[in-house]
């Protein structure tokens, strides 16, 4: 297992250096005894937008714009730092990947001519079921 310390952060097609990434450990609360009040197993993980030196343009502006100028990410989750880092790397990975997805637009089109007589002919099988239901009429 290699220390996520040391690999850079995907964006996109280009890679962010580690030594972009801001980590800080601290001890994580909650339950574990002993290990919990000990080990700094608590990892925050910051990324500074404006500074970076890989992100073009667009995709700058894209992610000032969805996340700010500093996106942080935390994960206590584990009992293990090393594990806890790779959480917080995935994390922050997932958090730009979705700020940078585009969404297509969307272009409106008619329906289909068998769309529209499936519709109708569905529209007068509930009419006639709607009329089977009904009383006969005796005057």
């Amino acid at each position: 297992m290699s220390d996520p310390g040391t690999r850079g952060l995907r964006v996109g097609r280009s890679v962010v250096p580690a030594d972009e990434l801001d980590w800080r450990f601290s001890g994580s609360g909650g339950p574990g005894g002993q290990h919990a009040n000990t080990a700094n197993t608590r990892v925050e993980l910051r990324f500074d937008i404006v500074a970076s030196t890989r992100l073009g343009p667009r995709q700058r502006e894209r992610l000032l714009e969805r996340l700010g100028p500093v996106v942080r990410v935390v994960a206590s989750d584990e009992r293990s730092q090393l594990r806890n880092r790779e959480i917080a790397l995935r994390r922050l990975e997932e958090r730009i990947a979705d700020a940078l997805h585009v969404e297509r637009t969307r272009r409106p089109t008619r329906p289909t001519k068998a769309s529209t007589e499936r519709r109708l002919e569905g529209k007068r099988l509930r009419a006639v079921r709607k009329r089977e239901r009904r009383p006969p009429d005796d005057v």
